[in-house]
């Protein structure tokens, strides 16, 4: 099943292309050259992943993905990579 235009995860793809392009870019003209800037695409990737945590929140998948993920972890670890699907 494709996604519609009127899909949740559709508005999201031109969110998803802008920062991929972006990381693309900077990762073959900068990064890999020895340039290391930080800076680069936060804008991009914030906004998609304001996006995506729309998303997941909308379907209600949010806290079932934060539920899933810290009963992964060994040991009572904390880990952050979820950090931006986080409650802040």
């Amino acid at each position: 099943m494709g996604l519609t235009k009127a899909s949740p995860a559709s508005r999201c793809a031109d969110l998803r292309s802008a920062y991929h392009e972006c990381f693309n870019r900077w990762f073959s003209e900068r990064f890999s050259k020895g340039q290391c800037d930080k800076e680069e695409c936060i804008d991009e990737w914030d906004k998609y992943r304001a996006c995506l945590v729309e998303h997941l929140e909308e379907k209600h998948l949010r806290s079932k993905l934060m539920e899933e993920h810290e009963t992964s972890l060994p040991n009572g670890r904390n880990d952050d990579s979820l950090r931006g699907f986080s409650h802040q």
